[in-house]
């Protein structure tokens, strides 16, 4: 095979918002990697998106029809997490077979160009069924409750055969053959506890002393963990992100800040997000009852367990002092800012909480730029277009 391509058909991304409005669902990390970077690391081949015919659609994406070329490719469903089983099987399908699982429905195609038929049409020749263990993400929820899963994943699948950076003897590990660090990782005087899991370090992070890791951990790449901070597994620290303060079974996509004290528990931050000081969610009601959270596509609340904190899209920010309430959801681009507890719904372009008052456009578009110049870097014509086209869609 030459070239993964991703799909969302079936998938429903709109059951994911607010992460799968300004990403692909192939690009939503759990557990160390991107979905898409994990598929890529397993077959050591690039991918690509299926043009799905909307404002996502980038230079990545690829219309499969007649011509498409003479490679091999293999077509998998976006929200579809690998094992090393499912690899194995996908490995032995000859073009034309589809590779599905009782539990998840379709997981991946390989073909040629002899089986495209037309635009978007491919023909299947025979279904091979997958009966072992299947993982995929449906809801925005399943990102932290998978997270454990999917770090212990990706560890093995990171560092097999690799040995660890030396750890400095200043700092105090319990289980350290289940610690990885890259290179040019700074840390002195921290306590890394991988008694109950791995904890993975990422290259040029940053841990400042008296920072408590309790595995399964990753701080991904060029991270900052601020002094004093306590980690509690499963919790992913994604690349360039600055965390602080108490957090637990979270995951923060990239570049997002929860630098300073508080607490963020069962929850998931989008890229560019920020939390003020003292900002702290709740994750559990007080009645210890069922967490429900509001899901788009279906303009209903589901049941999501007994445990769920904030999902923020992308670009989002909470004021000092913020108190989010369980269960809830924050769309893409709010400035949000509250005396209370929060509601559970915020939209996209929220100023404030209640939805009423819209970020201005043109303001969020400055203010995003701000931001991404504070980690040297700026705003780009997609991201531009990406969220003009929420802005006026949602």
């Amino acid at each position: 095979m030459q070239k993964i391509i991703f799909t969302e058909e079936y998938c429903k991304p709109e059951n994911l918002h607010p992460f799968t409005y300004t990403r692909h669902i192939q690009d939503i990390r759990i557990g160390i990697l991107t979905i898409r970077e994990k598929w890529e690391r397993h077959f050591k081949i690039p991918s690509a998106n299926k043009w799905e015919d909307n404002y996502l659609d980038n230079e990545q994406s690829i219309k499969i029809e007649k011509g498409i070329g003479k490679d091999n490719y293999l077509l998998v469903h976006a929200n579809v997490l690998p094992t090393r089983a499912v690899v194995n099987k996908i490995m032995k399908l000859k073009n034309g077979e589809f590779l599905s699982s009782g539990k998840e429905g379709g997981v991946a195609y390989k073909f040629s160009n002899k089986e495209v038929l037309g635009l978007h049409k491919i023909k299947v020749n025979h279904s091979v069924d997958y009966r072992g263990d299947l993982q995929a993400i449906h809801y925005p929820w399943q990102i932290f409750q998978l997270n454990d899963w999917a770090l212990r994943e990706d560890f093995v699948l990171i560092t097999g055969k690799r040995k660890s950076k030396a750890i400095s003897k200043t700092n105090k590990t319990i289980k350290p053959s289940q610690i990885f660090l890259e290179t040019g990782v700074k840390m002195e005087h921290c306590i890394l506890n991988a008694e109950d899991g791995p904890i993975y370090i990422g290259k040029n992070a940053t841990i400042m002393e008296g920072t408590c890791i309790k595995g399964p951990v990753a701080i991904c790449e060029g991270a900052v963990v601020k002094m004093g901070t306590k980690i509690y597994g499963a919790t992913t620290v994604g690349p360039y992100c600055t965390a602080g303060g108490e957090i637990k079974n979270s995951v923060l996509f990239g570049y997002s800040n929860k630098a300073h004290d508080g607490y963020l528990g069962d929850s998931v931050l989008g890229e560019w997000c920020n939390l003020g000081a003292g900002t702290t969610n709740s994750n559990v009601k007080n009645n210890a009852g069922e967490v429900k959270y509001w899901v788009d596509a279906d303009k209903k609340e589901m049941a999501a367990g007994s445990k769920g904190g904030l999902l923020m899209g992308d670009y989002s920010k909470a004021a000092i002092n913020t108190s989010f309430n369980t269960g809830t959801v924050v769309g893409v681009c709010c400035n949000v800012v509250s005396q209370g507890l929060t509601p559970k719904l915020i939209s996209n372009f929220s100023w404030g909480v209640d939805g009423i008052t819209k970020y201005k456009l043109n303001k969020a578009l400055v203010d995003i730029d701000n931001w991404k110049k504070m980690k040297g870097m700026a705003i780009s014509d997609r991201e531009k277009k990406i969220l003009t086209d929420i802005y006026k869609l949602y």
